[in-house]
């Protein structure tokens, strides 16, 4: 049987586990010159493509032959040189290192191999997805202490890939925030891509002082031709000692060179499209309003679209009066130049944090007869929000309902919030005495 390219994690134990089916395809061939385009059955993003579908189109595994799968083969750390593989097993020496953390990383699966990260340190590793046999590993690099004092001190969610057709890249965010370029065959830096094959990205932000350790990421780079693009994540909004933060500004780097190619401010800086929405000059020192979801691109039409979370502080306000652009926000952004192209704020002056929590997913609809370029963003309030891709209308109407005010002293909540009228919630929305177990009278 050859081996299905399905796998997940397992938390508790950090083990790879791949299973098998009846019928599948064989694995493609390792040393097969990479194509630029994906390949049928390869997993190139986090949400398998730029759109963020999350969709793959292969059928071998269905409902009536799930309950032959059987193990392929299971992964076990192994840091350092690729560990041999024996009786269809790629074990390492079982590091208690990377047992201590939980690995919610995504494997990106490109020409037979499987990237992905693992550990606190987010380590990277590379294997062969037909065996298990470990090809690489990435230890990682000095991050100057940094890593120990991050908001984001976890295995991450995975890694982003790039190709011109020749050459191959992985690229890792670390703890400490360093933007790191590895040749994809060896696990080796590239030396050419920024300062021996790594970018500062709090330097390039102009971090410093005591915000140093309050700004790095979760969600891998979203890279897309020679762009990439970096999803700020920040310490925790709802437990913050004051209200001054660092902004989560989202940035681009060039693939080949490493050098910054635009910065979108997701706080507004004076004088910017954006600012007035922040009171009081609240935009100079609030900060949070990170992308710490992944980002999800239009390959067509060369946008990126960045779902933006809370400012600080994620449940008071009263500091930064105003509906707060960019906040909790869906922004369009051209991926060539960082420049907004439209943005539509499904919360004003959050105070629930109702941060945005996925990639929005890019679908084509029809609707009454027309085909809609669409953007479905799932929130917490259990609405998915449908907007045209192309111009940020909604594609049902949204309604401004009226919203509870707030008895907080110096708060001061929006009057209205916007409700899709369709499609219907996918939770309850609220409750009442009949959704109220009967144990007594």
């Amino acid at each position: 049987m050859a081996r299905s390219r399905f796998s997940f994690f397992s938390p508790a134990s950090l083990i790879l586990t791949v299973a098998v089916a009846a019928i599948c395809a064989p694995p493609q061939d390792a040393s097969a010159q990479p194509s630029v385009t994906a390949r049928p059955g390869e997993w190139r993003y986090l949400g398998n493509d730029p759109q963020a579908t999350r969709y793959s189109p292969l059928d071998q595994i269905t409902r009536d032959n799930f309950k032959g799968l059987k193990l392929a083969w299971r992964w076990k750390p192994a840091i350092g040189p690729a560990a041999p593989s024996t009786g269809g097993t790629a074990q390492g020496n079982g590091d208690p290192t990377f047992a201590m953390f939980r690995n919610e990383s995504t494997p990106l699966m490109i020409n037979g191999v499987l990237y992905w990260t693992a550990g606190g340190q987010r380590v990277v590793l590379a294997a062969d997805a037909a065996t298990g046999r470990q090809l690489w590993s990435w230890n990682g690099i000095d991050e100057q202490g940094r890593d120990t004092k991050a908001p984001r001190r976890n295995a991450g969610r995975g890694v982003g890939y790039w190709t011109d057709g020749r050459e191959e890249r992985i690229f890792v965010i670390t703890t400490g925030f360093f933007l790191v370029a590895l040749d994809a065959k060896t696990g080796m830096v590239v030396p050419t891509f920024g300062n021996n094959g790594v970018v500062d990205l709090m330097k390039e932000l102009n971090v410093e002082g005591d915000h140093v350790s309050r700004i790095g990421s979760s969600s891998p780079p979203m890279v897309f031709r020679n762009t990439v693009m970096i999803p700020p994540a920040l310490e925790e909004g709802f437990t913050p000692d004051k209200m001054r933060n660092t902004p989560g500004h989202v940035m681009a780097f060039d693939a080949v060179t490493g050098k910054q190619k635009w910065a979108f401010h997701t706080v507004p800086k004076r004088g910017e499209f954006g600012a007035e929405t922040w009171e009081g000059g609240a935009n100079e020192y609030t900060g949070n309003t990170g992308v710490w979801a992944p980002i999800s691109i239009d390959p067509d039409l060369g946008y990126a679209y960045l779902p933006v979370e809370t400012p600080t502080n994620d449940y008071y306000g009263g500091h930064r009066l105003g509906s707060n652009l960019f906040a909790n926000s869906v922004v369009c952004v051209d991926i060539e130049t960082g420049k907004r192209v439209w943005h539509y704020q499904i919360t004003h002056h959050d105070v629930w944090n109702y941060d945005l929590v996925s990639a929005p997913t890019l679908v084509d609809v029809t609707v009454d007869c027309r085909r809609v370029k669409a953007l479905v963003q799932l929130t917490k309030q259990a609405y998915a929000y449908v907007l045209d891709r192309v111009t940020g209308q909604p594609v049902w109407p949204f309604e401004e309902r009226p919203a509870p005010a707030s008895d907080v002293p110096g708060e001061r909540t929006s009057p209205t919030q916007p409700h899709p009228t369709k499609p219907p919630a996918y939770e309850l929305q609220g409750y009442n005495e009949h959704d109220l177990v009967d144990f007594t009278p």
